[in-house]
């Protein structure tokens, strides 16, 4: 079958869900209580120790053979005009992310702006603190920041809902 990622995606949280749930239920049912005078055959819940090994394993080797079929394909496949794949890219957008979070703080910055006086707050003396930058320097890579994150972003999105790779459970 063909896959796009964000298909992928899907199948896999759809994977994980089934597992969770397998997992839920075998808690519930795994043991029970009887009270001393109730026959225990009687409120014993269904539950087959050897099935859900079975299932559990086909779920995980899924989940195994999926994930590996997406690293495979985040390890391989070149996004257009970026040139690089789509494993680096999940890496740049964080570091870009990063890097408009402090340049949002140092395009906010004031030039020159008053610091708390702390312990000296009897002391007639008033410190500043100075930016050691250009500000609007800070503003424009801000600016080239933001747009080259929503850049990515966006060619991410598109490769991962419209090119497909192979895969069979």
């Amino acid at each position: 079958m063909k896959l796009t990622s964000a298909e992928a995606a899907k199948v896999l949280r759809k994977l994980n869900d089934s597992l969770n749930d397998l997992g839920n239920h075998e808690t519930m049912s795994m043991s029970f209580v009887a009270a001393i005078s109730e026959d225990p055959e009687s409120v014993r819940p269904k539950y087959d120790y050897k099935d859900v090994r079975v299932k559990e394993e086909e779920l995980c080797a899924k989940i195994r053979k999926l994930k590996h079929a997406i690293n495979v394909f985040n390890s391989t496949t070149v996004i257009p005009g970026w040139n690089i794949t789509i494993d680096e890219m999940l890496i740049l957008i964080p570091q870009l992310t990063a890097k408009k979070e402090k340049l949002s703080m140092m395009k906010n910055r004031l030039p020159k702006e008053r610091v708390a006086a702390g312990m000296r707050s009897a002391s007639n003396i008033i410190d500043y603190r100075y930016a050691n930058y250009d500000i609007d320097a800070a503003q424009a890579d801000y600016d080239a920041t933001v747009d080259r994150l929503a850049k990515a972003q966006t060619a991410l999105d598109l490769v991962n809902s419209t090119v497909t790779f192979d895969f069979e459970f």
